[in-house]
């Protein structure tokens, strides 16, 4: 077996979620958060890591990899698992990054997600977004959610990825499944598209500049179900860069804009679980009459306050959900400090229920 094969195979073994091929280090896993090397093996030379890289590039991703400097593909693999991998180099060497893609697409239920979540997948158009740092599972609870709408609604869904990520078989809907590179040219050009191939759900895989969120409103506001995904930490601080990325003139026009069209905003972590592996802990913003206001008017200062005291409708902060979690004696307090945007106010709520 080849060596990079091997390595991936112990990285399925480990449920580990990435492999890390870089110059100077071995082999490294990433499992339940935290970096591995795997043991007994040398530490990567320059040459060794171009010939592992090798291993899974075909000979067009090799010339694009030498132009380009980085280069994103997805990698069938295995009856287990296939792998988002990005190839790049540095410091004038190859590098490599490989995530784990299960090719069995976890339940709602089965993620520990939120109840909630089963109401986003009976919508008929409105604006989703799931935030989070990358690595915090956001591919895999969409990946749920569209599942969930997968077998129980007839849609088309359209789905632009770079790369894809997990691969959908079409059951009550129907799924065209877009990468970029291979099937389109651009974000922006495969957005316009999308309008033209009559979907019913857009997947936007990473709202990355102006072009791809001015598209995703677009398609949310001609009545389309759209779900995308950003990096941020918070509900307010997702609106804020979403307003942010238009120029001046038209940020009032996109506050209203995403005010009609918003219907909620899930910002998640994964922490290292006491019994080992990892659970999610969620912020989330519902897109009420107080929250529309406040997106409409500019005041996202007034979210954060909003999502404290409107528990009753679904909403909770990133901190209350950490707090549920510690008092079920799934995390640890520390482990909570270190996520918790506002670790006095999960100090106060392990304290008030204690």
């Amino acid at each position: 077996m080849d060596k990079t094969k091997e390595y991936l195979e112990l990285a399925i073994d480990r449920n580990a979620s990435d492999l890390h091929l870089i110059v100077g280090v071995p082999p490294t896993l990433r499992v339940d958060g935290q970096l591995v090397p795997i043991p007994n093996e040398p530490v990567l030379t320059p040459e060794a890591t171009e010939r592992l890289l090798k291993e899974v590039l075909t000979a067009e991703q090799l010339e694009r990899l030498s132009v380009n400097k980085e280069l994103d593909f997805s990698l069938p693999f295995s009856e287990k698992a296939r792998f988002r991998v990005n190839t790049y180099t540095q410091k004038r060497t190859w590098a490599g990054a490989f995530r784990t893609i299960p090719l069995n697409i976890p339940s709602i239920d089965s993620l520990g997600l939120p109840p909630i979540m089963h109401t986003f997948t009976t919508l008929r158009q409105g604006f989703i977004l799931i935030t989070g740092p990358t690595g915090h599972g956001k591919s895999t609870t969409l990946a749920a959610i569209l599942d969930e709408i997968n077998a129980n609604r007839k849609c088309h869904i359209v789905t632009i990825e770079d790369p894809i990520e997990f691969v959908f078989h079409s059951r009550q809907s129907i799924i065209s499944q877009r990468e970029m590179g291979l099937d389109t040219h651009s974000w922006s050009i495969a957005l316009r598209s999308a309008l033209r191939e009559d979907p019913d759900v857009v997947l936007v895989g990473e709202m990355r500049d102006y072009e791809t969120i001015a598209a995703a409103l677009t398609i949310a506001e001609t009545g389309h179900l759209v779900f995308a995904t950003l990096h941020t930490n918070s509900a307010a601080q997702t609106i804020d860069r979403v307003v942010d990325v238009f120029p001046e003139e038209q940020q009032d026009q996109v506050k209203l804009q995403l005010s009609n069209v918003l219907e909620a905003v899930i910002s998640q972590r994964l922490i290292p679980a006491l019994k080992g592996g990892r659970v999610v802990s969620h912020e989330i913003m519902l897109a009420t009459t107080a929250i529309k206001t406040a997106i409409r008017e500019g005041k996202t200062h007034q979210i954060d306050s909003i999502i404290q005291t409107s528990s009753e409708v679904g909403m909770n902060t990133l901190e209350a959900s950490l707090a549920e979690l510690v008092l079920s004696g799934k995390i640890g307090v520390d482990a909570a400090k270190s996520y918790a945007i506002r670790p006095e106010q999960l100090s106060r709520l392990i304290h008030r229920q204690i």
